[in-house]
């Protein structure tokens, strides 16, 4: 893996001026978070995240900062290594080093290729921030993104907690996990790659998974979002907001649930690590302070949430073993994570 280095004196990056407001986002994203010492930018080499390390670039260029670019070769495209090259060569053009690293998808934990895709692409870029001693990580998300988030998890059942969406920061294994252009329109993001093109000559990847029908995300964009925007031109501002209130929300339940969730735990026993939860104190609580409680649970272990539909499933398993007894055993399979209940204690072996 190359390491990177600040941004060097590079003609093309003090030729080109990105649009202030969207340096300043970033700017002001950073500087909410103290003791930041070095940052790097998720770099698929297209046009969103192209946007976001140009700014970037300029960024660190203006204020001698230290900047990494991380790019992922998910080898799923029979265009994986063009798409590494034009991610290189962008980097070369900001006067940059690209970190790289190949990863293999592994779809034999049952998550569907796009959760697994994304599973391996977030386990390298924190593997490389680790490696690099970077404890910010950027990521181009914008507007469109969030409203689309929303609609893919409301389609998807994932219940109150989820539709909060994707939030501008997120700890993840001592790296934040920062999004600074949530608020951004997409035509934004799109005008300053457009804008760089045109002043050097570099362009933008395509990747055609995002059109992709047999995809969640890609049937939404193809075939839903366009009937939206014809009836609903501001939509996705509409589900921003959206999100902005449930994440508020969302904070105000995850604060009861935390407390609620401290009433049910188990004595831990020798060498145990994981927070375990006593089945009769669970069974004790109405409905819906049992979903609450393992909704609370399985996001404070860093594990993708449930549908309704699977999270009853696990409840009424819960319920039935507690009239069976504590004396039977129950293994209930979420992705690449399990919970188990024996003898009254329910464990989560978690997988991230």
């Amino acid at each position: 893996m190359a390491s990177s280095r600040n941004p060097r004196d590079s003609h093309q990056l003090t030729d080109f001026q990105p649009p202030q407001h969207l340096v300043v986002a970033i700017a002001e994203c950073l500087d909410a978070q103290p003791g930041l010492d070095c940052f790097a930018v998720g770099l698929s080499g297209g046009p969103d995240s192209a946007a976001l390390a140009i700014c970037c670039a300029k960024l660190a260029q203006q204020n001698q900062l230290e900047l990494h670019l991380f790019h992922v070769h998910h080898g799923l495209h029979p265009q994986a290594d063009q798409w590494l090259a034009s991610a290189a060569d962008l980097a070369q053009r900001l006067g940059l080093d690209l970190t790289t690293q190949k990863v293999v998808v592994d779809l034999s934990a049952g998550l569907g290729l796009e959760a697994a895709a994304r599973q391996a692409r977030y386990a390298a870029l924190l593997e490389m921030s680790h490696a690099h001693g970077v404890n910010a990580l950027l990521l181009a998300h914008h507007m469109q993104d969030q409203a689309e988030t929303v609609l893919l998890r409301l389609l998807r059942g994932a219940g109150v907690m989820g539709l909060g969406a994707m939030r501008s920061v997120t700890p993840q294994g001592n790296v934040l996990w920062l999004r600074p252009w949530l608020d951004v329109e997409h035509e934004e993001i799109l005008a300053v790659v457009n804008a760089f093109s045109a002043s050097t000559g570099w362009q933008p990847v395509d990747d055609p998974s995002n059109r992709d029908e047999a995809l969640g995300r890609g049937a939404l964009r193809e075939r839903v979002i366009p009937a939206l925007k014809g009836r609903w031109p501001a939509w996705h501002r509409t589900l921003s907001r959206h999100a902005q209130q449930a994440a508020e929300a969302e904070q105000l339940l995850s604060e009861f649930g935390q407390q609620l969730l401290q009433t049910v735990v188990a004595p831990a026993l020798p060498k145990e690590k994981s927070c375990v939860i006593d089945l009769l104190s669970w069974r004790g609580l109405s409905q819906a302070q049992q979903a609450l409680v393992l909704r609370t649970w399985l996001a404070q272990a860093g594990v993708p949430m449930p549908t309704q539909a699977r999270l009853g499933d696990l409840m009424r398993q819960l319920r039935q073993l507690h009239a069976l007894g504590h004396d039977r055993a129950l293994q209930w399979q979420h992705g690449a994570s399990a919970i188990y209940c024996v003898r009254g204690r329910i464990e989560l072996h978690a997988k991230i």
